[in-house]
């Protein structure tokens, strides 16, 4: 099918994707005042969302291993978007935790087959850059959703933000069922389909699990960060909802778009001349971030603040395209659902689906501006876990689809 087409479809779902995920940290203030919540339950709405996520997406990627994957992709995105319809009429704590939970279950099925189904239309060469344009999505979207629930919520409440967030996605899902085509020819050989010593194989991949593990540890960063940073804004730097929810937003889609591009193109560049360019960029990221999100903390002008915040936010984006080339490069092609599958299970266990919780209970004894600078600190173990797969590897080529 036409690239142009196939990428934009993926990147809007995956934009929207985004978006509902994020809308809720932007009126966390909104949600504590309105449902009574503390910092723990407040981190546990982020959380139910990763657990959900990581345990679905096994079962899509087995599946989508053997079957038609634009159908997995139109489906998941209606799920999502109706679970976020649902959270605007939740009456309590617990409904909210389980429509939360339900998104889950949408965006897994999209995450675990998009970034695989995109990448096999392009060569090797270009991957980490075609990735890395699709992974802008990741700060655009969250941008939007920290504007979105902090303009709509500050005017019209909670509950319109996940109202108006939640109708795109339906037409987005509609057109992917429509247009997006699978062209893969392993369908019609039972031969070519993968069996479970395939799957075990995965297991036993050394650089692919030190991959996943270096990527959780910058996960465990993002996802602290995304869940807490608009409510350090509103807490240390005395902004409201709307203000800490638009400047973190463009914090986040300016900063990140620049990393996660450069990322991209920094490590194709790299790739002529090193097998192990991946790995470079994603240890420049995890070494880079720690002094200006330590500096940021420290400061007490907003503008000094932000600086040192946005600068850390480049380094966090670094890597988006870099993994998700590295983790395709040590993998089998008839497994790259499973493996991107397990790669998010593994992210979301040890990143995301802990740190808002984490950083919530160490918010409620220590203060929030310790609480992200120990999350920041998941950059230790990441580069240790960087080192130990680039020692394991090395990147091979494939031939283009």
């Amino acid at each position: 099918m036409n690239m142009k087409k196939l990428f934009w479809i993926l990147f809007l779902l995956n934009l929207f994707n985004y978006i509902d995920r994020q809308v809720l940290y932007s009126v966390f203030p909104l949600l504590q005042t309105d449902l009574k919540l503390n910092d723990w339950q407040l981190g546990t709405l982020a959380s139910v969302f990763m657990l959900v996520y990581m345990c679905y997406a096994p079962f899509v990627g087995y599946f989508a291993d053997r079957s038609p994957r634009p159908k997995w992709i139109g489906a998941s995105a209606l799920i999502w978007s109706a679970a976020t319809l649902a959270c605007a009429a939740a009456k309590n704590y617990f409904s909210l935790l389980f429509t939360r939970g339900i998104i889950g279950v949408g965006e897994a099925g999209f995450t675990t087959i998009a970034q695989p189904f995109l990448a096999e239309h392009y060569p090797p060469k270009k991957r980490a850059t075609v990735l890395a344009l699709f992974g802008l999505a990741l700060p655009a979207g969250s941008a939007l959703g920290y504007l979105w629930g902090g303009y709509i919520g500050l005017h019209w409440g909670w509950r319109a933000a996940f109202l108006l967030a939640g109708i795109p996605g339906f037409l987005l899902g509609i057109l992917a069922f429509t247009q997006l085509k699978e062209e893969r020819g392993r369908f019609q050989d039972f031969t070519q389909k993968p069996i479970t010593r395939d799957y075990l194989a995965l297991l036993k991949n050394k650089p692919f699990l030190f991959i996943c593990l270096a990527h959780a540890m910058i996960t465990f960063i993002m996802g602290g960060l995304s869940a807490w940073m608009p409510t350090y804004l509103h807490r240390y730097l005395g902004m409201n909802v709307a203000q800490a929810g638009t400047l973190f937003g463009a914090l986040v889609v300016f900063c990140g778009a620049i990393g996660t591009y450069a990322g991209g193109k920094i490590a194709d560049i790299l790739l002529l001349g090193s097998s192990k360019s991946y790995f470079w960029v994603m240890a420049f990221s995890l070494a880079g971030l720690l002094p200006p999100a330590w500096l940021g903390i420290q400061m007490q002008q907003t503008a000094a603040a932000l600086f040192c915040f946005g600068t850390a936010i480049i380094f966090v984006f670094l890597p988006t395209g870099p993994v998700a080339a590295a983790l395709l490069s040590s993998t089998s092609e008839k497994v790259h659902s499973m493996a991107f599958a397990v790669n998010i299970f593994i992210i979301h266990a040890l990143g995301d689906a802990l740190s808002p919780m984490l950083v919530g209970r160490a918010s409620d004894y220590w203060g929030l501006k310790t609480a992200v600078l120990l999350c920041c600190l998941a950059a230790v173990p990441g580069l240790l876990f960087t080192w130990l797969a680039s020692q394991n590897t090395l990147i091979k080529s494939s031939s283009p689809n």
